[in-house]
């Protein structure tokens, strides 16, 4: 079954839940699922677009393998590839947010969190937004959130559907109320597009939080989820802490969502091209757009 539509399915993999101790095997050859514990070779589990072929379980993959993986062979061009974060309050915790910034850069080799880009899905054209979990997980920062609404800006100037996919641990704090802003920002970018009847969808991977979750994520059209991936606007602990009350199983994943009705649907990642495909069809057929 390639998606779910309001069937609930068990979450194999609990927040915040520890590998069990083991053999350390060679990097690069063996993965460890953390869900069913099983090691798998890995090459095996990039075929099946990271995947796990034992569980289902999903590992989060990296941006160009996700843009791959859903967009036409060849088609997609990134723009708005020059935008970057500054430490605009020069801001300060245990490390100072412009060391941060170099080190994520260092360590994705981009300038921010979220790659923007013309693509086609299925034949049909489209503008993707896809989130890197990788860079300071996610945060949304001005940058984030001038790249989310001006992919909106741009899906709206040559009229056809935006695709974001979001995986985001929320706002970015070192960047204090200006982030904050960016939920208001992106909002109106997608109040504008849906007032000139163009289509937003939008997947929330693994983990999508915070602002993120409390903004644009929520907004689509259709909103996909993939399976087991954790939706929210606080995490299940920390509001365990602040009610003092045990949360029903599986609260917050993907499954939880779709039984109460928050997402629309959730769809394996090895059917997902497929399904955006069907969908981007039907939602264009009579309009055009």
């Amino acid at each position: 079954m390639g998606f779910l539509f309001g069937k609930k399915k068990k979450v194999q993999q609990e927040e915040g839940e520890k590998q069990r101790p083991g053999i350390r095997f060679p990097e690069g050859i063996w993965i460890k699922c953390a869900s069913c514990l099983e090691i798998i070779y890995k090459p095996e589990v990039e075929r099946n677009l990271n995947v796990c072929p034992k569980c289902n379980y999903h590992f989060r993959v990296p941006v160009m393998e996700r843009i791959r993986s859903v967009s036409d062979e060849g088609t997609f061009a990134e723009f708005g590839d020059d935008y970057e974060s500054i430490d605009m309050l020069g801001f300060s915790d245990s490390k100072k947010y412009s060391d941060r910034l170099k080190d994520a850069r260092k360590k994705t080799g981009r300038k921010d969190a979220t790659v923007i880009g013309t693509a086609e899905v299925g034949g049909v054209p489209v503008v993707l937004a896809v989130m890197d979990f990788e860079f300071l997980g996610g945060s949304m920062g001005s940058v984030v959130g001038e790249k989310i609404a001006l992919a909106a800006e741009k899906a709206l100037e040559i009229g056809c559907p935006l695709i974001v996919f979001s995986a985001s641990g929320g706002a970015r704090m070192q960047e204090g109320t200006l982030s904050l802003m960016q939920m208001a920002k992106s909002s109106a970018a997608l109040a504008r597009l849906g007032d000139a009847g163009h289509a937003f969808i939008s997947v929330l991977t693994d983990p999508t939080t915070g602002g993120v979750a409390a903004s644009f994520s929520m907004l689509g059209d259709i909103i996909i989820a993939e399976p087991g991936a954790l939706i929210g606007f606080a995490g299940p602990r920390v509001i365990e802490q602040t009610i003092k009350q045990k949360l029903p199983e599986g609260f917050q994943r993907a499954e939880f969502l779709l039984e109460h009705g928050m997402v629309d649907m959730i769809v394996e990642r090895t059917r997902l091209n497929a399904v955006l495909a069907l969908l981007l069809k039907t939602l264009t057929a009579h309009t055009g757009k």
